[in-house]
């Protein structure tokens, strides 16, 4: 049976193996982790404008422009066995007036590659949810299913990686819609999703399409 003729294939962003995050977080997919020593890491953003504190076990690393100072009762409180996300770290990195995203589990899965199962949407550009990949992502594609509003956002995220984001209907799947998205990722390319603890549904969608829990982020906008 031929692919619908909407299947076409969408080429995602490349991976960013050169950034520490995203370095850090392609070894995690292949089951190397950083070393459990409590200690924290100050690296560049991949993103201009954009921080973020990214926790594995044991260690942790704040992206953080390098004009960007942190005083010394907030290096204190810095540590890799939870103190980086401590809320006083979030404050201080935004700032007063700053943007402090919720705290999100960190997700990996490898690209399947073959023949696209999803096509494009640009019909669901304006959606919030792409608007919010939009602003803390790039090369934002949207894809899905040629009817309904289901629908998956893929660009470059956390660490310069592949990123995804999903958008599900009443009556769509959740985890078969990532299995078809996984489809527009190159075969064995590492790609992430950050998703809201909170967010049952969507963890457990992401959990059965074959992603593994290996971080946690929080993304800031500083004044």
């Amino acid at each position: 049976m031929s692919r619908p003729a909407y299947a076409r294939a969408l080429p995602p962003p490349r991976p960013d193996a050169a950034h520490p995050i995203g370095a850090a977080l392609t070894a995690s997919a292949a089951g190397r982790f950083p070393s459990i020593d409590g200690r924290w890491q100050r690296v560049p953003p991949w993103r201009p404008g954009l921080a973020a504190v990214v926790a594995f076990t044991g260690h942790a690393f704040v992206a953080l422009d390098p004009e960007h100072l942190l005083e010394p009762a907030v290096q204190a409180r810095l540590d890799g066995f939870g103190g980086a996300h401590h809320p006083a770290v979030a404050t201080a990195i935004a700032g007063p007036g700053g943007w402090i995203d919720s705290l999100d589990s960190v997700l990996v899965a490898h690209g399947v590659g073959g023949p696209p199962i999803l096509g494009d949407r640009p019909d669901l550009a304006a959606h919030a949810r792409v608007a919010f990949a939009a602003g803390v992502r790039s090369d934002v594609r949207v894809v899905g299913p040629p009817v309904g509003d289901a629908f998956v956002t893929i660009g470059r995220g956390l660490g310069g990686l592949s990123e995804l984001g999903v958008a599900v209907g009443d009556t769509t799947s959740g985890r078969q819609l990532l299995r078809d998205a996984l489809t527009m990722i190159p075969a064995g390319e590492v790609t992430l999703a950050a998703v809201a603890p909170g967010n049952a549904r969507a963890l457990r969608a992401f959990l059965a399409a074959g992603f593994r829990p290996v971080a946690s982020v929080q993304l800031l906008r500083p004044a």
